[in-house]
């Protein structure tokens, strides 16, 4: 290993520019509603998405990276892609790195606590408070600084090329083209890195070893032309809800909500159990045996303890509810039997299974024999794989360990992940024999997604260093 390279001071580096420099380019870009395309039909018009595209590209051109070349890719109808390509230090063959992440935003949601909002950022303590800093903001600022940081500690890089995309809240189905459109330039990376990922502790590097696929859809019950007096046709004509609720029951077990078709389980991997029993004895050293949610009563969460809940969360199939239409809200409500019901389905795949197969199947188990003779319709949408990592290479379970102990004072640890990245699937088939990695920022009380929603900075300032340290090691071992 060359002795110019001091991963020791890296985290010194990082300290200096990021908050300096990181957070005043996060606050701005909290500032622009980009809501992803499924949450937006109108957002080319609205021409958010395009702000905070040239936002970062512009940020990521004023950055201290010799020979670097930052171009924002606009391909017909299909959200912006902001690419940052960066040549080895001193143009040697060091192996290529690529770095993904993306900048589109989930919508606002309603909860947010007073004097924090979606759209207007907010520093309280050590937390960011605003829509997509930390989901995923963060990452692009992040990469580049890391590489700065990098070169600051005497340590070298191979060629970097990061993409940072604007659909990844809507399942990535702008991704694949524009992919397509870059996979002369991206080459054949032998080492890939998803900064979207989450940290269950912020005391290690985690890095994770599995992402769920995902599919979606509107499933609508129709009963009647109109609405009619409950009083008159109760008990007469089958209520919507109720024969919506048992076409659920053919997919999920009503009582653990476990998932019903074989399509949709997996068996667990070889060191998925000693991870999640890893993952326990770090919670239990923070002290946190709360649940890792914000429950109310006496709500019984599923699986027996830490280690089993979290194989749940990385290894089990769910289905969530998370929108209808048809239902008024309760202060409008007349005594009326409605016409019909609709339900927006998301549902989680264990990361093994083939998300194409079981859309099949789950649109088969939904419009076969409707229950009562009720007009039932399914309109699928997202469809995404899943992800299992490979065994990682021995010199990079040691850089791994490493990074977390120099930037963290811990080692490493690994962990299943319950979320979706499509890009890291599309990634492993066209490019098996490149060592793949998925890490990120959502920790405790990030609450991606949700009201809000923060950046743990100190968290954000160690990712970026363990990058920079994973990423001098990477060019160390430089192929032949």
């Amino acid at each position: 290993m060359p002795d110019a390279f001091r991963p020791d001071e890296v985290l010194d580096q990082v300290l200096q520019r990021w908050r300096p420099e990181v957070v005043p380019l996060l606050e701005t870009f909290a500032r622009i509603p980009n809501q992803s395309p499924a949450f937006d039909p109108d957002w080319e018009a609205a021409g958010h998405m395009e702000a905070a595209a040239t936002l970062l590209a512009d940020w990521a051109a004023r950055r201290q990276l010799p020979g670097a070349a930052v171009e924002v890719v606009r391909l017909p109808d299909l959200t912006p892609t902001v690419v940052v390509e960066v040549p080895a230090t001193d143009n040697q063959a060091l192996g290529t790195v690529l770095l993904y992440g993306h900048y589109d935003k989930q919508p606002p949601f309603d909860g947010w606590s007073e004097g924090r909002g979606p759209w207007s950022p907010v520093i309280e303590g050590d937390r960011l408070y605003a829509r997509g800093v930390a989901d995923d903001g963060y990452a692009l600022p992040s990469a580049l600084v890391a590489l700065e940081s990098l070169a600051a500690a005497g340590g070298r890089h191979g060629r970097i090329i990061m993409v940072v995309e604007g659909s990844e809240e809507s399942g990535s189905p702008h991704l694949a083209e524009v992919l397509a459109h870059l996979a002369d330039r991206i080459g054949a990376p032998d080492l890939v890195i998803a900064l979207d990922s989450g940290s269950p502790t912020y005391d290690r590097l985690w890095i994770t070893t599995s992402l769920r696929g995902a599919l979606d859809g509107v499933l609508t019950v129709s009963v009647l032309e109109h609405g009619v007096h409950s009083g008159a046709a109760g008990a007469v004509v089958p209520s919507s809800f109720r024969l919506l609720r048992r076409l659920l029951d053919r997919i999920e077990d009503p009582v653990t909500g476990d998932l019903l078709l074989p399509e949709f389980l997996a068996d667990l991997p070889l060191g998925a159990v000693d991870d999640a029993e890893t993952l326990a004895v770090a919670l239990a050293e923070q002290g946190d045996i709360d649940p890792p949610f914000p429950v109310v009563g006496d709500l019984q969460l599923q699986g027996d303890g830490v280690a089993e809940q979290a194989l749940r969360t990385a290894w089990l199939g769910s289905v969530a509810v998370v929108g209808a239409d048809g239902l008024p809200p309760t202060a409008a409500a007349g005594n009326v039997l409605r016409p019909s019901t609709s339900l927006k389905l998301v549902l989680r795949l264990p990361p093994t299974c083939d998300a194409a197969v079981a859309g099949a199947a789950l649109s088969r188990a939904l419009l076969a024999d409707p229950p009562s003779g009720a007009q039932v319709t399914w309109i699928p949408g997202m469809e995404a794989g899943g992800w299992a990592a490979p065994a990682p290479a021995p010199w990079l379970v040691e850089a791994l360990d490493e990074a977390s102990s120099a930037c963290f004072g811990r080692p490493s640890a690994r962990v299943g992940e319950g979320g979706s990245i499509p890009f890291m699937g599309w990634l492993a088939e066209r490019f098996p024999d490149a060592q793949l990695l998925a890490a990120g920022v959502l920790g405790p009380g990030s609450n991606a997604h949700g009201p809000d929603e923060s950046l743990h900075l100190p968290t954000g300032e160690r990712i970026t260093a363990s990058l920079a340290v994973l990423l001098g090691r990477h060019a160390e071992r430089a192929p032949a």
